[in-house]
Order: C-alpha cells, then sequence, then structure tokens
C-alpha cells in the first residue's frame, strides 16, 4: 500500500469506508487498477460528519467560587450507522477529558449515543475533546457570571497546581502550567484596555465582548493495554527505522505518515539534532508498506510524542554501538566514549573522531571487531507510549457585534499553548493558526443542516454550507509556555488540534459577553447573523434580572453544530 503527501486529512482519512473494500473486491475481480473519485456533493453526503451533541450541565461551588462537583448528561448522534472510532469519540475521549484544567473533585458523567438519519459521525480535528472544552468552558464562564467574577478570577481559583494530578475522570495529569498560560495570554490580548476598546465600540454603536477558554487535551492516545481493555483490535505503538549510511546520511523510516504537518522537517531536525549532521543529511520515508516497519500512522495529535519516541529509541541503539566502534578506533573503554555535537571523545583525553568516521567504519570493517559487532549501522525500534501527553493553553477573543444585523466580527484573537518541548516553532504556529480557524469556522457559521420531514441534507454544497475565509480573521496573537512531557524522551506534547479545540467556547463566551445587557445568556453554535440577531431581538424584550444573592449553581445547555 503506497500512501503518498495528499493534503490534509484531520480525521476524515482514518477510517474505513464502504468504497474502500467494494473498489478492493472490484479491482480483484477483474484484475486491473481502478481509479474512484467522489465530488463535493458526494463527500457531504458521505463522508463521516463531527461533533454533534446535545448536553445539560451543573456546576456546584462553595461560596468562594470553588467547584465542589459537576454532573453532565449527553445525548450524541452517532448517524445512521457506525464508523470507525463513533463510539469511542462521545465516551472515552470526551468525558475523560470533563476535569479540564479544573480541581473539581467530584465529576458525573452520562452519555446517551443515539442512532439517527444523519451521515455517520466520527473523528474530526479534536474528536471528542473539542465537545468536552466546548461544555466546560461555557459552564465555567457562566459560573463567574453567576458569582459576579471575572472569566479569569473563576478559573485561577479552581486551576490545577500540584502535579502529577489525578482526575477524577480516569485520567492522571503529568505537567502543566495553567497560571502562566492565561497570566501571558492577557498580556498579550491587552486585556487591561478592554474597558476602553468597548467604550469606543458603543460609540460606533456596536457591541463588544471579551471570552475566555482555558483548554487541556489528551494526545498520543492510550498504552495498547488500555486500548484492548477498552475493545480496541489494534495496538498503538508506533515504530521507527534509522539507517546510517556509510557517507554518514541517514535515512528514517517511519510508521507515521505525514499528510501536511511537515514531518519530513520535524523528524529530521530530531535527527540531526541528536547526531550532529546537517538537517538535509537526513532523508524521511513514510506512506509505504513495502519500506517501512509496521506503524499505526497520524492522528491524535501523536505524530512526534510517539513516532518521534520510536525514532529516539531507534537513535539510542544507533548511538550504543557506534560508541563500540569509536571505542575500539581510539582503543579506549565503551564505558569511557561520550558523544555530543557529531563527534566521539574519550572522557579526560583530547581524543575524538567525527561521526561520519564511525559510519564509513561501520560499513567497511578493515579495523573492526567483528567478534564482537556485525557490520553495519541501522536498527529498529518500537515505542508504546505510558500515558497522553496534555497539551494546554488559554485563548482570548474579542468580538464586536453589529446591533442592526447580527454581524459578529472577529476583532482580536489570542492564543498561548503549552505543547511541552517544540521541534520546529513555525510548524507549531502553522497547525495552530489551521487550528483555529476551523474552531472559529465552527463558532461562526459551520453547520450541517437536514430537512425534519425528508432526511435530506440541505447544506451539500459550499452554496450552503459556509466555508470560513481568509478576510473573517484578525491576525492572531500566539505565544507558547513550556512544560516538557514527563514521560516521552523528546519531552514534546501534541499541537495539530489545539486550535480546533480552543477556540469555539472562547469565541461564543464573547458573543454572549458582549450580549449580556440585552438579557441573552446562552444560544446555540454557529453565531451565525441570523441567530444572533433573533437572539438580541427576544432577550432585549426580556431583560435579565439580576439575582438578589450570589447563586452557588450555574447550568448551561448548548448543541454543538454538526
Amino acid at each position: 500500500m503506497i500512501a503518498p503527501d495528499v493534503g490534509g486529512g484531520f480525521g476524515s482519512k482514518i477510517y474505513l469506508y464502504a468504497e474502500d473494500v467494494a473498489l478492493t473486491w472490484g479491482s480483484k475481480q477483474i484484475n486491473r487498477a481502478i481509479k474512484w473519485t467522489s465530488d463535493r456533493s458526494e463527500a457531504f453526503l458521505s463522508d463521516a460528519h463531527g461533533r454533534d451533541h446535545v448536553s445539560h450541565a451543573e456546576m456546584a461551588m462553595d461560596k468562594d467560587g470553588k467547584f465542589l462537583a459537576m454532573r453532565v448528561h449527553t445525548d450524541a448522534n452517532l448517524g445512521a450507522y457506525l464508523s470507525t472510532f463513533s463510539t469511542a469519540i462521545p465516551t472515552i475521549l470526551y468525558a475523560t477529558l470533563l476535569a479540564g484544567q479544573y480541581t473539581t473533585p467530584q465529576i458525573y458523567v452520562e452519555v446517551d449515543a443515539w442512532f439517527t438519519n444523519t451521515a455517520p459521525v466520527d473523528a474530526y480535528r479534536g474528536a471528542g475533546r473539542p465537545e468536552a472544552t466546548y461544555l466546560l468552558e461555557r459552564l465555567v464562564t457562566r459560573c463567574g457570571w453567576e458569582l459576579g467574577l471575572g472569566q479569569d478570577e473563576i478559573r485561577k481559583r479552581n486551576f490545577i497546581r500540584e502535579w502529577p494530578y489525578q482526575t477524577p475522570v480516569a485520567l492522571q495529569y503529568d505537567i502543566g502550567d495553567y497560571e502562566a498560560c492565561m497570566t501571558r495570554a492577557q498580556e498579550l490580548a491587552e486585556v487591561s484596555g478592554f474597558a476602553a476598546r468597548k467604550a469606543e465600540s458603543e460609540k460606533k454603536g456596536k457591541l463588544r465582548g471579551i471570552g475566555y477558554s482555558s483548554y487541556i487535551e489528551a494526545c498520543g492516545l492510550a498504552p495498547s493495554n488500555i486500548a484492548g481493555a477498552l475493545g480496541a483490535r489494534a495496538g498503538l505503538f508506533e515504530a521507527g527505522e534509522v539507517r546510517v549510511h556509510p557517507t554518514g546520511s541517514v535515512t528514517v523510516f517511519t510508521g507515521s505518515h505525514s499528510h501536511g504537518q511537515g514531518h519530513e522537517t520535524t523528524f529530521a531536525q530530531v535527527v540531526a539534532a541528536r547526531l550532529g549532521i546537517p538537517v538535509e543529511n537526513v532523508d524521511i520515508v513514510h506512506g509505504d508498506t513495502g519500506r517501512i516497519p509496521f506503524g499505526m500512522g497520524t492522528y491524535g495529535s501523536r505524530s512526534i510524542s510517539v513516532g518521534g519516541a520510536a525514532i529516539m529509541r531507534a537513535l539510542d541503539k544507533i548511538e550504543a554501538k557506534a560508541k563500540k566502534i569509536a571505542a575500539h578506533l581510539m582503543e579506549a573503554s565503551d564505558a569511557d566514549i561520550e558523544f555530543a555535537g557529531g563527534e566521539f571523545t574519550v572522557k579526560g583525553t583530547d581524543k575524538k573522531i567525527p561521526f561520519g568516521q564511525v559510519a564509513l567504519t561501520a560499513y567497511v570493517p578493515h579495523n573492526y571487531p567483528l567478534d564482537k559487532l556485525e557490520p553495519g549501522l541501522n536498527e529498529t525500534a518500537f515505542y508504546d507510549p505510558t500515558n497522553f501527553t496534555y497539551p494546554s493553553g488559554t485563548y482570548i477573543c474579542e468580538v464586536e457585534i453589529d446591533k442592526g444585523t447580527g454581524e459578529v466580527k472577529i476583532d482580536r484573537f489570542t492564543a498561548v499553548d503549552d505543547f511541552g518541548t517544540i521541534i520546529n516553532p513555525m510548524i507549531v504556529e502553522g497547525q495552530v493558526h489551521g487550528g483555529i480557524v476551523q474552531g472559529i469556522g465552527q463558532a461562526l457559521m459551520e453547520n450541517c443542516v437536514y430537512d425534519n420531514e425528508t432526511g435530506q441534507l440541505l447544506t451539500g454544497s459550499f452554496m450552503d454550507y459556509a466555508m470560513p475565509r481568509a478576510e473573517d480573521f484578525p491576525n492572531f496573537k500566539l505565544d507558547t509556555v513550556c512544560t516538557p512531557c514527563t514521560h516521552n524522551p523528546l519531552g514534546t506534547k501534541g499541537c495539530g488540534e489545539a486550535g480546533a479545540i480552543g477556540s469555539p467556547p472562547a469565541v461564543i463566551n464573547a458573543v454572549l459577553d458582549a450580549l449580556a445587557p440585552l438579557g441573552v445568556k446562552d444560544f446555540d453554535m454557529p453565531a451565525s447573523p441570523a441567530r444572533v440577531w433573533e437572539a438580541m431581538k427576544k432577550g432585549a424584550t426580556t431583560p435579565t434580572q439580576q439575582p438578589q444573592e450570589p447563586s452557588l449553581t450555574a447550568s448551561t445547555q448548548g448543541r454543538p453544530a454538526a
């Protein structure tokens, strides 16, 4: 099976579709290659959709706003039949993230999954974690409003600060610094100037709101034994092979397929830095089952943390063997050999030889301990994660709303993430940009609509399905905080889905903050002009009644777009 770099997937290319099986069978029947194409309208009808929940959530707090307990009930749409990960998304990947960044001691969650007439629902950039973050961050913001606390203050009072932290919903977080992310986000977003900007918007006859979202996600998926206990019939490890050539150049074979993430750059940087060789001397091979070791692919923001870790383990073996060769060449014990910056040295002496000389010796073994080592310098390793990685961050969004039309404009958007060790900042920034755009698209415009009477998909083309464009966004302000992951050799955490997880609640919280003076407390995504206008008209006729005493409970109900 050869799969070249074919562009982004965002989840939709993971699954086994019926056409895959039918076409493979058909090709064998006629003993010929088959080319199959799908047009956009066919894809809207048949490709897996994402995110269709109806949820009710409640939070209990003490008088100081400390969370005591949360209760959630969710009805999740699976579509007309099961897709590959369909039942896992609204259960294990959703419910286990409902602790978020907070020290809520008790959490109860119940999920009912339903078959309907829609397209199957499956993983889409974030897969369960955006749904959990959306519900939780809407609820946390509502808690702050009910108690008269700022969106930042209600979060700071409940942040986790001791590590590792065992959540009441199965997961154990290894490390993080949530307050540092929020503090930096507030600085970048210039929150101190919000009141002045709000006043300026009012002069123009517009509403302005600010919204926070402090997300956490679980990346890399679980160890194979946990996956097996949950019913998975495959391991969740990754494989890597490192082949050093006589010239000192390196070829890396990885089971982590690249479809736009930049593995050819990132993996090459990891190898080049470890071996002290130029990055252009490293070649990355993926996507060909005839050449690579068995691998599980790219999904769940696992590539560098799992696939990269497998490569690092193979490099450990390469270095161990290379030290023995270097020790023989310099007539020393391999225990006394140190390797750094592309050179092998003998401790306490000025003896040293370059990596290239060791590579050549491995394949030209004229001076080689053949009784102890085989020729060649080629190693394979597997890595099975011991835990998820837990990227986190705080996003702050400011919106302006036109009172006459209900149009929402994103005026400012700030994202500060903790991805642990960052290998390539430019690639990480690109991933965050893409995720934020997808998340804002979900929050403001994207929605799959079916006719209630016939079940016909009404949004079957881009004439009816709103796709965000560049002009819909301001320049994003991005930064990172680093707490290295404690259980993989690179200290990395996933970054590919974060933007799509953290952004929708930040946007909707900002919209509701802007509409609060009109008495609007809630409405469903997407915040399209028609929905916002309708909410403003309805809210204006029923002004918000301020409670006499602070409420100690808060609830919110919402339905993310399909």
